[in-house]
């Protein structure tokens, strides 16, 4: 029997500065944990003013995780530890595992008119993965399938499937599925999520309905850095859904379309030791990777 997911909380994203000085907005990061499980952090950067992402996240240190970089606008160029080196560009994806270490760059260049707008998230990996070896994926927008379901709904499927189409990115250790969805005005879209996993949809443009109970009068702030709800209210850009459990998740749209990316994965359900960008189980465990790196023993692979 299906049973549609409510949703538990709706966040917006929040300002701050990464790297060397780059201005992003955070939709969910340490202060989440563990809420999202097994997802760590969702960066969203989006600009027309150079000078605000130019310097980029120069050569920096993971472990114990996976990231995750999606660009719709723009590029970004890497270059990291496993000689891996070249350019991300509109609709391409970079799928990164740290596991038992990495060292990378990733410099953020806009496009034509100077616009640079892409999303970073990170996956954490379980105790027994964490010191896996590395790998790296480049994955090109021509490469990413797009599914045209009923109504008109259209998703880009970069992991998982939907539609019948499944994504190119695959054998990842939490199972995710990871879907650009657009849905046309006066539209609803199903999409089934199997149970147990975490879903998120962060809302890029439009606005959208994201669960059938509708109350338009629960659009109130409680706190300062989320809402709160019992019931649904309107999503517009920059709000990130969280889900309950269920085994489907329904986006109804009125007179607007809504853009949205909808990620879903298996918790892992162990301890989270997190500093900088090292996420481990223990605290001990953080002490040695920070160890190595000063040492030059951080990196495992040749």
């Amino acid at each position: 029997m299906e049973s549609v997911r409510k949703i538990s909380k709706i966040w917006k994203s929040e300002p701050t500065r990464e790297g060397a000085g780059v201005r992003l907005k955070r939709a969910f990061g340490n202060a989440q944990v563990p809420l999202f499980d097994p997802f760590l952090l969702l960066d969203d950067f989006h600009s027309d003013y150079p000078p605000d992402y130019l310097k980029g996240f120069p050569w920096h240190p993971h472990r114990g995780i996976e990231t995750i970089t999606y660009v719709i606008h723009g590029r970004v160029e890497h270059g990291d530890s496993m000689g891996n080196s070249g350019t991300i560009g509109t609709g391409d994806v970079q799928w990164m595992t740290a596991g038992s270490g990495i060292i990378h760059q990733e410099m953020p260049r806009g496009d034509a008119e100077g616009l640079l707008w892409g999303f970073q998230l990170w996956a954490n990996l379980p105790a027994s993965r964490k010191m896996m070896a590395p790998r790296y994926r480049g994955i090109t927008a021509a490469e990413i399938p797009e599914a045209t379901l009923a109504g008109g709904v259209r998703a880009r499927v970069i992991c998982g499937e939907a539609g019948g189409v499944t994504g190119p990115v695959r054998d990842i250790v939490i199972d995710p599925a990871y879907l650009d969805v657009t849905v046309p005005p006066e539209t609803t879209f199903t999409h089934p999520i199997r149970p147990g996993h975490k879903a998120l949809a962060y809302v890029i443009h439009g606005e959208g309905y994201f669960d059938p109970e509708r109350d338009p009068f629960a659009h109130e702030a409680v706190g300062v850095n989320y809402f709160d709800m019992k019931k649904q209210c309107l999503c517009g850009p920059e709000s990130l859904v969280l889900y309950g459990d269920g085994s489907e998740a329904v986006i109804t749209t009125e007179q607007r379309p809504v853009r949205f990316l909808l990620v879903s994965g298996k918790p892992i359900a162990e301890p989270v030791a997190w500093y900088g960008p090292i996420v481990m189980n223990t605290r001990e465990e953080l002490r040695v990777a920070f160890e190595e790196y000063e040492k030059g023993t951080f990196i495992k692979h040749r």
